[in-house]
């Protein structure tokens, strides 16, 4: 039996090198994915055995051709984690501009559906489908500069819990709500989970820093061990859970 594969969005990020090699240390087999074939290559580089793989993931045509491809090479994907994002902030709500959005939307919501879409009969029908994003605490505690930031991530955790509930069989669902003979389905074996931080901090912004101590960050191997853990945890203790992050003293 094939150990997991796990696809992370978003994988030339000192986030998803952290991330890439915590699951590669459990066992895992790991596609990462990037815009930037360099880029891209270069982060796989730093976690022997994952997979670099290139696509436009806000494109959904891309992402399609993506999802094709890699149930013809390396089989369904069983966890996806999303870490496409990106901030922007500006002076107050009259400072949030519509190119911020753009880019926001762009980046963070828009793969996000894309590649949900493309996966989700492989982790509906996984005996550990997990999906995962990066949201921040700025959602439940916006300020007027973070306004279309907070927006996004807020629309991100929407998405997120939608898809959750198509995985609990929930109201609403369509065909993952009844079973062929038109009765309430059982709950499938996948769970969606929202990770919750203020920022990320890894050491090569400490090197660029070092007077700094970023108090309330997150460490990128504190992200990669919490991603890696949802395959040892039950769906039923997970599935649409929002999980705040241990962070920096």
């Amino acid at each position: 039996m094939n150990s997991p594969l796990v696809l992370i969005a978003g994988g030339s990020s000192a986030a998803g090198v952290a991330v890439a090699g915590a699951l590669l240390g459990a066992g895992m087999r790991v596609l990462t994915v990037g815009s930037d074939a360099g880029r891209i290559s270069a982060a796989a580089g730093l976690t022997p055995g994952a997979v670099p793989l290139v696509c436009n993931l806000a494109d959904p045509e891309d992402v399609a051709e993506l999802a094709a491809d890699i149930k013809e090479g390396y089989g369904p994907v069983d966890g996806l984690i999303h870490l496409v994002g990106g901030w922007r902030g500006g002076a107050g709500i009259a400072g949030q501009s519509d190119s911020d959005w753009d880019f926001l939307h762009h980046t963070v919501l828009a793969t996000l559906r894309n590649t949900s879409k493309a996966f989700y009969d492989d982790l509906a029908a996984s005996p550990a489908g997990r999906l995962a994003i990066v949201s921040s605490t700025t959602v439940t505690h916006p300020g007027p500069g973070d306004a279309n930031y907070a927006s996004i991530k807020a629309a991100a955790e929407t998405w997120v819990q939608a898809v959750a509930a198509g995985f609990a069989g929930g109201p609403g669902t369509g065909s993952d709500a009844t079973s062929a003979g038109g009765q309430a389905a059982a709950p499938n074996a996948g769970a969606a989970v929202v990770l919750v931080v203020k920022a990320l901090v890894d050491d090569a912004m400490r090197a660029r820093s070092p007077e700094r101590r970023f108090p309330g960050f997150t460490d990128v191997s504190v992200l990669g061990q919490a991603v890696a853990g949802l395959f040892d945890t039950p769906a039923a203790q997970l599935n649409g859970a929002r999980l705040i992050l241990d962070t920096v003293a």
